[in-house]
């Protein structure tokens, strides 16, 4: 990961948060440790190759850790470190807000 200047917190946050698929990855994570398959599944719409490359730059900022289990067939499974769970109460926040104004943002107000 290379490092860049931010012009303020919220540049950083959402340049390590950017586009559709992270936050719903963090989010589903939030629940314990998911194998590949069980976040590809858990998290709709998004396809294997995008699911690699979120995951690998979540990973990148230290956010998501990768634990590969040596068996046959490997067991890969993805958790959220420490810093990626200090992002928790943001995204909750998000969700609470998300919830609360559903019927208006699909277009009901």
């Amino acid at each position: 990961m290379s490092k860049r200047a931010y012009s303020c917190g919220l540049d950083a946050a959402v340049d390590v948060m950017g586009g559709k698929w992270k936050g719903l990855i963090l989010w589903w994570l939030q629940e314990g440790p998911l194998r590949f398959g069980e976040l590809r599944r858990t998290v709709e719409g998004i396809s294997e190759r995008v699911l690699i490359l979120q995951l690998r730059e979540l990973e990148s900022h230290g956010l998501v850790h990768r634990e590969v289990h040596q068996q046959v067939p490997p067991k890969v499974e993805y958790s959220l470190t420490e810093f990626g769970r200090s992002l928790l109460p943001a995204l909750n926040a998000l969700g609470a807000w998300g919830e609360d104004n559903l019927e208006r943002l699909q277009g009901g107000e």
